[in-house]
């Protein structure tokens, strides 16, 4: 079930990149709900707020490194069951190989949320900060997630 959640997130994150790209140019900003939520293309070539640009070997190879982690970890038989923990590493994984997939084929991220007061983002980051938020509760609160 968890690997459902994973790759019907991962298949959003793309659909929703390929529709974008084809929609709008580099920068070209439509709004949505005027100076609230806008759909603007950008190309991040960094991390998380743009930090650390241009470095697309590290970025490239601490997905592979924490997505083959996540991936086997998950199959473990122990976490084949439905729970938060397992939840959240799935969107981690999903979010982790959607924008792992754009910096290997682009060289950057394709960014297009905007909600003007944060940096603009995707579908992929969003379910990386959902799923980490997740496993943050799910170790703090869980009796256990060996």
């Amino acid at each position: 079930m968890t690997f459902f959640l994973a790759v019907s997130i991962l298949f959003l994150d793309q659909l929703t990149k390929f529709i974008i790209t084809k929609t709008l140019s580099l920068n070209q900003s439509i709004p949505i709900i005027k100076g609230v939520f806008h759909l603007t293309l950008i190309h991040n070539r960094g991390a998380a707020f743009g930090i650390l640009k241009n470095q697309i070997p590290l970025f490239i190879s601490t997905s592979i490194v924490a997505i083959i982690l996540i991936y086997f970890h998950l199959k473990s038989p122990q976490h084949r069951k439905f729970s938060i923990y397992s939840i959240s590493l799935s969107l981690i994984l999903a979010g982790g190989i959607g924008n792992f997939i754009d910096r290997a084929f682009f060289g950057y991220v394709i960014d297009f949320l905007d909600f003007r007061v944060w940096p603009v983002f995707n579908v992929a980051d969003s379910a990386i900060t959902v799923g980490a938020i997740l496993l943050g509760w799910s170790i703090c609160f869980q009796k256990s997630v060996k």
